[in-house]
């Protein structure tokens, strides 16, 4: 990516001095950096990245293919899907939502498409196609960007020379900038909590969210891949229940329906330490004995074991969850004892399943947690407790469900603050 610095004439010793010094080379921070300088051209921005890349994240998203938003072009329905910041994201959704989003990617010649469950993407289905917009768009508006630049320390200065901040650098000199953005993602990292703290902010210990679970059953034991498009799942002891796909994988279960679960019961699972007993509806909303009933006479010379009696239920599923009922393989329909039958239908309607750990893409990783919502302006996300500082992203006490939600969330938080430091860089 080029380099580019607008004031290469400024005196040298304003050559470390910035408008904007954006901490996190991440979609909120490119988006906020873009923002900024297209709003008001000859800012000086900065994005510094403590790694030797920026935006792996978007890279990695979505398989590769990066799920840039979801089709919920209404602000209340889509703050919605976020457990934490839910009420918070709806006037910001207000002011720059799903539409929004759409249209500023199409305006820079990325089309996006919508897929049967809402999911937006690139219609390349390459996350390469996002990262090239996001670096053209900072490229032409001047920002310039730094990687391998950690960020040790944030001091706030105020002086008759200068009213801003000094960033204390790990291995460089310092910077000045007269405003400054958080945007480095979870606070499952001590960085960035730490950062936040020393402009005064309490930040949420962080958790994590959207991850899969661990199980070992012999029900699902050689079913990796198998999934059932419309089932439901719940946490014994807890008011926590979803619906959706579910996707059996070789350490357990996953799918949207069990990484809704995990995301609306992020604490609630951590306090467990990720033990805890899981119930699956694999045929939510059908009568299952009914149907047993209707099969002992239309099938009845069947064996029970050789064809699924539920479209849903795919013929390996069928056949594990029968074998583990105790059915003999030769067991014919009209033949069925009843407490086996009872059996699978406890397996198909409300199978226990005892989850012992989680898993998570350690690249791909949500935390919920972090500066809270109310320690910031929700209209600008400046810093209530030290004016002059923006948040934006997953910095912020903001997680949302699988499917595009954080994403959006970046977009959203990060086009106000770039918006409000524009303004107020112009005013001053």
């Amino acid at each position: 990516m080029q380099q580019i610095n607008p004031h290469q004439d400024e005196p040298e010793d304003m050559s470390e001095t910035w408008d904007l010094i954006i901490i996190g080379g991440g979609a909120a921070g490119f988006y906020a950096a873009i923002t900024c300088a297209e709003a008001r051209p000859g800012t000086r921005v900065l994005i510094v990245e403590k790694s030797a890349r920026v935006l792996q994240k978007v890279k990695i998203s979505g398989g590769g293919r990066c799920n840039v938003t979801h089709d919920c072009p209404d602000p209340k329905r889509m703050a919605s899907f976020y457990p934490r910041g839910n009420r918070a994201l709806i006037g910001p959704l207000h002011h720059f939502g799903v539409l929004d989003t759409i249209r500023w990617f199409n305006a820079r010649g990325v089309q996006l498409k919508t897929e049967s469950d809402g999911r937006m993407f690139p219609t390349t289905d390459d996350s390469t196609t996002i990262i090239d917009c996001l670096s053209a768009a900072a490229d032409k508006a001047g920002v310039e960007i730094r990687t391998s630049h950690g960020v040790k320390d944030i001091t706030p200065i105020d002086s008759a020379a200068f009213t801003g901040f000094e960033l204390t650098m790990h291995r460089q000199e310092p910077l000045r900038a007269r405003k400054v953005l958080l945007a480095t993602g979870g606070t499952r990292t001590a960085a960035g909590a730490s950062l936040a703290r020393t402009l005064g902010h309490n930040p949420i210990p962080a958790v994590p969210s959207l991850f899969t679970f661990n199980i070992e059953d012999a029900r699902i034991d050689g079913l990796a891949g198998v999934s059932v498009e419309h089932a439901s799942a719940r946490v014994q002891g807890e008011k926590l229940t979803t619906d959706g796909p579910i996707l059996i994988t070789h350490w357990g279960l996953s799918g949207p329906a069990i990484l809704k679960l995990s995301a609306w019961g992020a604490r609630e699972l951590h306090a467990r330490d990720y033990s805890f007993t899981l119930e699956v509806n694999w045929l939510p909303g059908i009568n299952v004995s009914e149907r047993f009933h209707k099969l002992r006479t239309d099938w009845g010379k069947r064996q029970v074991s050789t064809r699924s009696a539920f479209d849903a239920i795919s013929k390996r599923l069928w056949e594990s969850l029968v074998g583990a009922a105790g059915i003999d393989g030769e067991c014919r329909w009209a033949e069925l004892p009843k407490a086996k039958s009872n059996k699978l239908a406890e397996y198909l309607t409300r199978a226990e399943f005892g989850v012992a750990g989680k898993s998570t893409n350690k690249d791909e990783f949500v935390t919920c947690g972090g500066v809270p919502t109310d320690e910031v302006d929700t209209r600008t996300f400046e810093s209530r407790k030290t004016p002059g500082a923006y948040f934006a992203g997953e910095i912020l006490n903001i997680d949302g469900v699988t499917g595009g939600f954080n994403f959006q969330n970046a977009w959203t938080t990060g086009h106000l603050a770039g918006m409000a430091i524009a303004s107020e860089l112009a005013a001053k």
